[in-house]
């Protein structure tokens, strides 16, 4: 009976050892940042995109240039990178999340089309938010809605000045594209994760990643033309420190990626 009852005193010991474990991984947090550059040596030139609809519109505020590659000539920085974090034995595994980051910041992720571009050209949502395709200009657009999976496959129009809600998002493993068919130059790209660890590269490529379980994950780079930009698929591995800031530095991007 006492070897029972010592028995049953060790597994309890085991189990609570092994949730506290498990707690202070839950509650060890930082920030992972980096920037995203250019490679090559020479600078991609700004295109023009053939804009042959709504001229005087699309054209009030000067040239409309491609996304494709926007890179700052000062920083060499590369805009419209996404990046984000994937547990690193296996990418459909749950990650830890913050307290604070539970929920989303909003309801809803709003994607405009003032001038005959998108804004934001590209962007991440959680799972059950809601696509507000909004429509500030003064001629009519659609949102054509392109998706793999259980996402929204939609061919919306969108009268000046309206708005149409889109639901039914959920995490899914590709990027959904969003085209307009009225100005054909025009397109938006989306991904829809299950955790907040994820972000868009700003003007000078910079990215960061604010209370990040630490400890070891997989990041993952995109870029629309050269697809997975460092480590494939897969991503590159990362240590997140606890309580600290983790830097990466510069992460090269090569449009033969």
């Amino acid at each position: 009976m006492n070897g029972l009852f010592r028995a049953g005193v060790m597994a309890c010991l085991f189990g609570l050892v092994l949730t506290a474990a498990q707690t202070v991984r839950a509650e060890s947090w930082g920030t992972l940042k980096g920037r995203v550059i250019w490679a090559p040596a020479a600078l991609p030139a700004p295109e023009k995109v053939k804009v042959n609809k709504d001229e005087q519109h699309c054209l009030s505020k000067g040239d409309i240039l491609s996304d494709k590659f926007v890179v700052d000539p000062k920083t060499k920085g590369v805009k419209w990178v996404m990046v984000w974090l994937v547990d690193a034995k296996n990418p459909k595994a749950a990650i830890p999340i913050h307290p604070a980051l539970k929920e989303p910041k909003g309801k809803t992720v709003a994607l405009d089309q003032p001038c005959c571009v998108y804004e934001p050209h590209v962007f991440g949502m959680r799972a059950g938010q809601s696509l507000i395709a909004k429509n500030s200009s003064t001629v009519n657009h659609n949102v054509n809605i392109i998706s793999t999976g259980n996402n929204p496959n939609q061919n919306l129009l969108i009268p000046a000045g309206k708005e149409i809600a889109v639901e039914g998002w959920s995490a899914a493993p590709t990027v959904t594209k969003v085209e307009c068919n009225i100005h054909p130059w025009m397109s938006a790209w989306v991904r829809v994760f299950n955790h907040p660890y994820f972000a868009v590269t700003g003007a000078d490529g910079s990215f960061e990643l604010k209370n990040a379980p630490a400890g070891d994950f997989n990041l993952v780079i995109w870029q629309e033309e050269t697809g997975w930009v460092k480590g494939g698929k897969a991503g590159t591995p990362v240590s997140i420190k606890a309580d600290s800031v983790t830097d990466l530095g510069k992460i090269e991007l090569s449009p033969s990626n």
